[in-house]
């Protein structure tokens, strides 16, 4: 099985919600079943993942859309997820029909619980599909396929309780345009990872800190002395800094200084924690999701590298997942932003010109958390990749974020 969550972000671009993306076997092998179509025998994809790595791993507070068919509507759900129902909004699409039982099975779920939620409606459905929709929480509209100023308008005179989802957005500008004009609640779409094309032309003093030591501890045999004294510069880091060396620090020994410290981590953990807590600090002013992205995109990288014959290249991947999208962290174009990290000329390549040899595994991960199935299928054929294991890189990489972020706040 293949899956990937897709934020749903409010008007501060802030994460909210997360939808899961889902599909079973490969489509190329006529395997696929994606959870926009009918899932087999009722089986809900998105219930195994939240089963097997709980709801806390996959969205922290946030509320989670499950994808479920009009098949699987009418099946047990409660023995598919025995876990918080308050977070779980049930995601149907226009199959499901205006009737009795629908009506009925809907109804009987949100006594159990469950919040509902439906997309896929045309604007002829909007009058034979009332009886369905008074019952949502929320309905989600394509922009694509709807004109939304006028859904806002039919919504919030006919179910003014209905909260509204704007869906599969393609830019910033769109976004602000829907932000500004209300009436949405949450908003979709690819428009926080586009490329920044203009910004600011200078960096904070501040980030141009944790750029230097990126530099550093990202070059080979670097200078513990000198990460050490560029730590010492801010009050953040060093706090963070003791923490972990307390943590691991199984002796008496007292620190006596930043230096200290530092060599009591050692050059490998002193390097592995600088580049994670670094982006926690650069993305401090940027959405959520962007600090959340590059770091899974880090790991999954790191844990996908053996498939595409890279194995030897693992921490670089890391880099290369975590660098890609300092363009958002830094406002300013990839290939500025990469001319004050001294990145290594493969990552370089792979990040403003889209070639090299670490293209492949970026391309794949863009595409991965998109819930390109059909191309992801095709790339997994070509490249000889099994989907388990495909499938697992994604999973340990959840689980590598929460724990970092577990660890962090029971400091």
């Amino acid at each position: 099985m293949l899956v990937t969550l897709i934020p749903l972000f409010d008007e501060n671009m802030s994460v909210r919600a997360y939808s899961i993306s889902s599909q079973k076997g490969n489509s190329f092998l006529g395997g696929g079943k994606t959870t926009n179509a009918a899932l087999d025998f009722g089986n809900i994809p998105g219930f195994e993942v939240i089963q097997s790595l709980g709801v806390d791993t996959l969205s922290n507070d946030c509320e989670i859309f499950v994808p479920i068919s009009s098949v699987a509507l009418f099946t047990d759900i409660n023995s598919q997820y025995d876990g918080d129902r308050s977070r779980i909004v049930l995601l149907l699409d226009n199959t499901v029909e205006p009737n009795f039982d629908f009506v009925e099975k809907i109804m009987e779920l949100k006594d159990n619980g469950y919040k509902m939620a439906i997309r896929n409606l045309s604007v002829n459905d909007f009058e034979p599909m009332k009886p369905i929709i008074r019952f949502m929480d929320y309905v989600l509209l394509d922009y694509k396929k709807i004109v939304l100023s006028r859904a806002k308008i039919y919504f919030s005179k006919l179910h003014p309780y209905v909260k509204l989802i704007a869906d599969d957005l393609e830019s910033v500008e769109m976004f602000d345009s829907l932000r500004i004009e209300g009436g949405y609640s949450l908003f979709s779409g690819d428009f926080y990872r586009m490329p920044v094309t203009k910004g600011e032309t200078e960096v904070s003093p501040l980030k141009l800190n944790y750029v230097s030591l990126l530099n550093i501890v990202n070059s080979e045999d670097f200078d513990l002395q000198e990460a050490a004294d560029i730590i010492g510069r801010d009050t953040a880091l060093i706090i963070a800094l003791l923490k972990m060396v307390n943590k691991v620090n199984r002796s008496s020994t007292e620190i006596t200084s930043i230096r200290h410290a530092a060599a009591m981590l050692g050059q490998k953990e002193l390097k592995k924690w600088i580049n994670t807590a670094i982006t926690q600090q650069l993305c401090a002013d940027r959405p959520s999701e962007i600090m959340r992205l590059s770091l899974l995109r880090a790991k999954l990288a790191e844990n996908i590298c053996g498939e595409f014959e890279l194995g030897v290249f693992g921490p670089e991947l890391f880099l290369m997942g975590l660098f890609s999208v300092v363009d958002l962290i830094l406002n300013m174009p990839m290939e500025e932003a990469l001319d004050i990290l001294k990145v290594s000329k493969n990552i370089n390549r792979a990040l403003v010109s889209h070639d090299g040899p670490f293209c492949d595994v970026l391309y794949f991960i863009e595409k991965y958390e998109a819930g390109d199935w059909q191309e992801i299928s095709r790339l997994m054929l070509v490249n000889s990749i099994s989907m388990d294991k495909v499938y697992s890189a994604y999973l340990t990489s959840l689980e590598w974020y929460r724990d970092l972020f577990h660890e962090i706040d029971e400091e």
